[in-house]
């Protein structure tokens, strides 16, 4: 894992597949997300010009949007805010990220007309949501037809090897020294999300702060009980 020129204990590096997002960090790739990551990969080499990635709340949908995004050079709008002005900037350059098309679209009918001109433009359409096609409630027919007869590119929540290489990335980032089963016992116990991972080291990096030592295994608990608290999680002794 590339993790630029910080140095990181050798026994925390993980053979783990890597590619660079096109921004400041690396974008680190699993088997949770190594489809969608192909999708963009294979742009504009697309087989459809419209297509669909699914995936849960903090599975990195948007990050890697954006990945495309910059890449594609294309625009960004949320579901709830399509109109016509998205429509003309569209035919202008066809290129485009829809946003969190499960949480409402705004026009269905624009939806529908960026569809079809994405197929008569040569264009890309982006789209992501936390759900299945069939289960986003759309009422115009047409929509709902086509978008059901996508074929969407699925992101799993984070598997563990994936948590690892990110708590051990932005572990480095901090220049803090984690020693390997702390960072296991975090890939083990926390919530299987990006949002999740981000909250955790900033956690365990205050934490360390306030006590004025390295992050040890009860600091790491500390860290997961501040980012879930009603949930309770076993104390560890040093």
């Amino acid at each position: 894992m590339t993790l630029g020129a910080k140095e990181t204990p050798q026994q925390l590096v993980l053979a783990l597949p890597h590619r660079q997002a096109q921004e400041a960090e690396d974008f680190l790739v699993s088997r949770s997300n190594a489809a969608a990551v192909d999708l963009v990969d294979k742009w504009p080499e697309w087989l459809q010009p419209s297509q669909l990635v699914v995936g849960p709340a903090g599975s990195g949908k948007s990050h890697l949007a954006n990945v495309w995004r910059r890449r594609s050079g294309a625009a960004v709008v949320a579901a709830c805010a399509l109109d016509e002005a998205v429509v003309r900037d569209f035919e202008v350059k066809p290129a485009l990220v829809v946003e969190d098309i499960d949480r409402g679209v705004g026009n269905e009918q624009i939806l529908f007309h960026l569809l079809n001109l994405a197929r008569e433009k040569s264009g890309a359409l982006l789209m992501t949501s936390r759900v299945a096609p069939g289960e986003i409630a759309i009422t115009l027919p047409d929509l709902r037809s086509r978008l059901r007869a996508t074929s969407p590119v699925q992101i799993a929540s984070p598997d563990e090897s994936l948590i690892r290489s990110v708590l051990v990335k932005l572990f480095s980032d901090r220049q803090l020294m984690v020693e390997p089963h702390v960072v296991s016992y975090l890939a083990l116990h926390m919530e299987r999300s990006m949002d999740a991972i981000l909250r955790v080291v900033a956690h365990c990096d205050r934490l360390s702060l306030a006590a004025q030592r390295k992050v040890t295994r009860a600091i790491a608990a500390a860290a997961l009980a501040a980012d879930r608290p009603a949930e309770g999680l076993e104390e560890y002794d040093e």
